[in-house]
């Protein structure tokens, strides 16, 4: 209750009634020959009934139900004094229950709610719209994080936090098995290792212009949406960097030199690499700040209902697009001319070695 940002609050715990407990004293009604079970059966006997027998008229019985008259069920003091009728060795005794059990005052639970056969009391509460949700979680988190709580009992959140990790593994793993699914791919595409690592990389540095985007405009990182968006821009950033070295090994089959094919290639490729990520950029910008057209006023509206939803994952795309042109463009072709280098250089120093062991 004392964190900003929390509002209606309330619980499931339901008090119950308030009840008498018969606790057995098992020495003393060992003392008496008595076991647990006939001093249970005499008190269920006396308040709840024991069917001895049916009643039957024509077609239609009723059971006979033997108990305590209802005057004599709602007083304790007679409850003390029933007398519990028991046989042993063949000779009938008669004890009176509180000289075997102990009656004890408490309250029981009303109604019990579980999850996964453990009994579980739920809290629940919103979030002020005028707060961050995740950040008002985090609050709550810490003020419980030195919470003593009796020994067997815990602490687990659910809601959107459960449905936050789940929506998180599973995005995970999508994003992951995309990029492992296009990397085999451009493995065989290119018939090498070396391109669809870089290609991969490319696509792994493009986060940064996700994240910027989302300091940019402090937002924070949707697990949901910007996850998707995520993942739609590692497609576009593969698309963009396939369509550059497609074209620098097209070069290099003609005859040029790693530094000439990679500088006519980006030439080459700048206007079709910024054109996709452009007309990309401009169709999410409506969408991500809610920009429209009324066809039925024939007027522009700006901020409409959904904006707040899709923004998250079209501020992602556009930064993170927009961070992967000048990456594919500039740093690629770069990473590509380091690349080579770096395999020539591997290559002269084997030869220089088995020269020197031939010799």
């Amino acid at each position: 209750k004392t964190i900003p940002g929390v509002v209606d609050l309330k619980d499931d715990y339901d008090l119950g009634k308030p009840e008498v407990r018969v606790v057995i004293n098992r020495e003393k009604a060992a003392l008496f020959n008595l076991n647990t079970s006939t001093i249970a059966n005499s008190v269920r006997t006396a308040i709840n009934g024991t069917e001895a027998s049916k009643f039957r008229i024509l077609q239609d019985e009723y059971d006979i139900v033997v108990r305590l008259e209802k005057d004599q069920r709602s007083s304790v003091d007679i409850l003390k004094d029933l007398p519990i009728v028991y046989n042993f060795m063949g000779k009938v005794y008669c004890v009176p229950l509180i000289t075997v059990a102990d009656l004890e005052y408490s309250t029981g639970p009303g109604a019990i709610n579980r999850k996964d056969l453990k009994r579980m009391v739920t809290i629940t509460g919103n979030v002020d719209e005028n707060y961050n949700a995740n950040a008002v979680l985090s609050d709550v988190m810490k003020s419980l994080e030195n919470y003593q709580l009796k020994q067997g009992y815990f602490i687990n959140f659910g809601g959107q936090n459960e449905e936050q990790e789940e929506a998180s593994k599973f995005l995970s793993k999508a994003f992951f098995i995309a990029l492992f699914g296009i990397f085999l791919i451009l493995v065989v595409q290119f018939n090498s290792f070396a391109q669809p690592m870089l290609i991969m990389f490319a696509v792994i540095i493009s986060l940064i212009g996700v994240f910027l985007g989302q300091i940019a405009f402090q937002m924070p990182f949707g697990i949901v949406m910007t996850g998707i968006g995520v993942i739609s821009l590692a497609g576009v950033i593969v698309n963009n960097n396939i369509v550059l070295v497609d074209y620098i090994n097209i070069l290099l089959k003609r005859g040029m030199t790693v530094k000439e094919a990679v500088v006519q290639a980006g030439i080459r490729r700048f206007r079709p690499v910024t054109l996709t990520a452009l007309t990309t950029v401009l169709g999410l910008i409506p969408l991500t700040f809610g920009f429209g057209f009324d066809v039925a006023t024939f007027a522009f509206k700006n901020g409409g209902e959904d904006a707040q939803f899709w923004r998250s994952m079209g501020v992602a795309v556009i930064f993170g697009l927009t961070f992967g042109t000048v990456l594919t463009l500039i740093i690629m072709p770069v990473m590509f001319s380091v690349v080579d280098e770096s395999k020539m250089a591997i290559k002269d120093t084997i030869t220089h070695w088995k020269i020197k062991i031939k010799k």
